[in-house]
């Protein structure tokens, strides 16, 4: 018998085996390579078309192209009702591009990739489970919302991406301290940026100081405010994390700003210069809150949890052929992802998960919004966050089902049905052309998506 059995056989042998480390999972980062790529593969498909402005861009693009005019006689400060950054970033498209279909919707396509990826980087870091990384990377490709706002030149999809790429950031502080002084200082970058894109962040930006405050409020220490001590990120106090998650947002936000200065012309000059940056806001509150006219595409939150109400971004003969878009949640997932999101939930709580609650927290504060929001005109492209937790809860409760060897082949046939309904919808997802006027019938089977 070799000296390593019989150290095995005896009971301290035991206790080393046992106290050596767990198999660790190989971290799938060719998959959060290969699968945005692939998702934005399919999203270039007739990126281009239609090749004429359609549903909100009609809105955004006429305020990005005043603010490329700061460069020749001064630009007027349109859409004040939305920060900046979005249409600085659609504005930059149009300067390297040109004033043309490619040049409006190159950085949104740009952003839903972006998204893809770091939603698959946060749930790696916050699970360390390959399969719900992968699970999550196709549910996304193939729940509809990013795919669409990943086409069309509207703010919603900047939000979202900087959103994602602050929860890897948070998400990769904790997995890994050593480096959280820095992941956290990009985390508040990222939020600032989110926040500077559309408000509809505000809810979930607070989240990550929230989660840090309550975390080290957990663990004890006597000074709560300077201890670097215990989690969620040792080596950084609470003091220093209200720095990165509160003072840097809030800057990289105020920044954003900064071309708003220069707009305005001889007869009517920036709002930013006439009442600062604080005024500003007190007008973006003001036109958010204004009572607008009912419209024909409104809806309420629970329509959107039962995805029963959808809105046709587009439905008209253009580019030589009858095309459309029609806004809706993937119809398998997003219900399905229901009963997934109460499984996360109960189990969450009963293993104390904390990646299973992240997703029901974020869904939870992501809709909560929609409930309180003082905006009487509400429209379903509000549920794209909530829709992204909604599939991440979806993916961890597939993946405890992979982890059956009885019912593993259940995982596998939701992946695939989600990847077909995709591909079913996809003539109305990517713009094709379609048969004639009445073609929407095939598609829109219940009424609230005609």
């Amino acid at each position: 018998m070799t000296d390593a059995a019989i150290t095995a056989s005896t009971p301290l042998g035991n206790a080393h085996q046992a106290a050596l480390p767990k198999d660790h999972p190989a971290d799938p980062w060719l998959w959060c390579i290969a699968l945005p790529l692939l998702f934005g593969s399919l999203a270039t498909i007739r990126l281009a078309i239609p090749s004429a402005p359609y549903f909100d861009e009609v809105h955004y693009l006429p305020a990005a192209r005043e603010i490329l005019a700061i460069w020749g006689d001064g630009g007027a400060y349109t859409n004040r009702e939305h920060p900046l950054l979005g249409k600085e970033l659609l504005a930059l498209g149009i300067y390297l591009f040109g004033d043309n279909p490619l040049g409006w919707r190159i950085f949104p396509l740009i952003a839903g990739i972006a998204a893809v990826g770091a939603c698959m980087r946060a749930m790696w870091h916050a699970s360390h489970d390959r399969f719900a990384v992968i699970a999550f990377g196709i549910l996304l490709a193939t729940g509809f919302h990013l795919f669409i706002h990943a086409r069309i030149a509207m703010l919603d999809i900047f939000m979202a991406a900087f959103l994602s790429i602050a929860a890897w950031q948070f998400a990769a502080a904790i997995r890994q301290p050593e480096r959280g002084r820095l992941r956290l200082a990009l985390t508040g970058i990222a939020i600032g940026c989110a926040l500077g894109s559309k408000w509809n962040a505000v809810p979930l930006a607070m989240v990550p100081g929230i989660t840090f405050f309550a975390a080290r409020l957990s663990a004890g220490r006597r000074r709560l405010f300077t201890s670097t001590r215990g989690i969620p990120v040792p080596g950084v106090s609470l003091a220093e994390a209200f720095v990165w998650l509160g003072a840097v947002p809030l800057i990289v936000y105020a920044l954003t700003f900064a071309p708003g200065y220069w707009l305005g012309d001889q007869f009517h000059a920036s709002p930013l210069t006439e009442f600062g940056l604080i005024g500003l806001h007190r007008e973006i509150l003001s036109l958010q809150q204004q009572v607008l006219a009912p419209h024909s595409y409104m809806s309420t939150w629970p329509q959107w949890v039962l995805n029963t109400r959808g809105i046709w971004y587009l439905y008209e003969f253009t580019d030589g052929a009858q095309r459309g878009v029609l806004l809706i949640g993937n119809p398998l997932t997003m219900l399905i992802g229901l009963p997934a999101l109460a499984w996360c939930l109960v189990n969450g709580l009963y293993q104390r998960n904390c990646a299973k609650m992240a997703m029901v927290i974020g869904y939870a504060v992501t809709l909560g919004l929609w409930l309180i929001a003082p905006k009487p005109v509400q429209f379903y492209y509000h549920y794209l966050l909530p829709s992204m937790f909604l599939l991440g809860a979806l993916a961890l409760t597939l993946s405890d089902i992979h982890s059956s060897q009885r019912y593993r082949w259940v995982s596998y046939t939701a992946l695939t049905a989600s990847a077909l309904v995709f591909a079913l919808f996809f003539p109305i997802l990517s713009a094709a052309e379609l048969e004639g006027p009445m073609s929407f019938a095939k598609w829109a089977v219940i009424e609230g998506w005609r």
